[in-house]
């Protein structure tokens, strides 16, 4: 059995929403978990074996697996028919390790560092900026409907999350709000946050 820890409408959110693309909620033992949150709420849970006391943590034969798009990487490996990752072997599936890379590397520190207010020459020469953040995705977007193509894969479900969470960081552009539109049109995202509001009343803030 594989255990996800998990903190509902957090970053692990789009780890349970693999889930319900993947269709293997009956192989997965979710354990919802605390965690500390920007608003000062939450706080440390010793049942959270995150080192860190992060989620998302999956763990698997007593294998730890942290950092979702490792996380990602490793589900759709592991449930290739499911088809939501190109496997090895696959042509495309170099540009998929790619934007689930880039993601960590570029996406989450821009992101970051704006809601921060935090400006510096090191910081724009190594993440650049929302401006280049954006013309990289308009740019893949133009071509085609998601980033690997004319299918939804789990590159879009990590690269759409933090613009669900901060719906203002979207591009005014047509082909990220139409790619934003589509990927939450999906089942999946309102299956996920009725299972997440409803888990959420499993936690108590201080």
């Amino acid at each position: 059995m594989l255990t996800l820890y998990h903190s509902p409408r957090s970053r692990s959110s789009r780890i349970v929403r693999l889930i319900d693309e993947l269709d293997i909620w009956s192989q997965i033992d979710i354990r919802i978990v605390e965690v500390t949150r920007q608003d000062g709420t939450g706080g440390h849970d010793p049942a959270n074996p995150h080192p860190e006391g992060k989620v998302p943590l999956l763990v698997h034969d007593g294998v730890e697996i942290w950092e979702s798009n490792a996380i990602i990487l490793y589900l759709t490996d592991l449930f290739p028919d499911a088809g939501a990752g190109p496997v090895a072997g696959d042509p495309l599936r170099g540009r998929y390790l790619s934007w689930l890379a880039w993601y960590g590397n570029v996406v989450e520190p821009v992101i970051v560092c704006g809601a921060a207010d935090l400006s510096h020459p090191i910081l724009d020469a190594t993440f650049r900026g929302v401006p280049d953040m954006t013309r990289r995705l308009a740019d893949a977007l133009e071509q085609a409907p998601f980033l690997m193509g004319d299918t939804f894969t789990a590159a879009d479900l990590l690269l759409v999350s933090p613009f669900t969470w901060f719906s203002h960081e979207a591009a005014d552009h047509p082909a990220i709000k139409a790619w934003i539109e589509c990927c939450e049109a999906r089942p999946s995202a309102q299956r996920v946050a009725e299972f997440d509001a409803k888990k959420l009343d499993q936690i108590t803030f201080d």
